[in-house]
């Protein structure tokens, strides 16, 4: 069980490229600093973007997994 609380969820399955990570960017700016946003995507790049989004602008994936061909990411807005 996790130790934080999904504040928002944002279903980007069947998204391509970079759209995943341009809705992330979009809805993390509406939730307060310290929640955390669970995105849904079946983009395999993905596994790649998304954590090197969160470094460069300074929030944090907390975990990701994948289920049935969705991944799952858990990110923390820091800033």
């Amino acid at each position: 069980m996790s130790d934080y609380t999904v504040a928002k969820t944002l279903d980007c399955k069947g998204l391509a490229c970079p759209m995943p990570i341009v809705r992330l960017s979009q809805e993390i700016a509406k939730i307060k600093v310290g929640e955390v946003i669970e995105m849904f995507t079946t983009d395999p790049g993905s596994l790649a973007d998304v954590p090197s989004w969160a470094k460069s602008t300074g929030n944090a994936v907390l975990e990701n997994k994948q289920e049935s061909g969705v991944i799952h990411f858990f990110v923390k807005r820091q800033k």
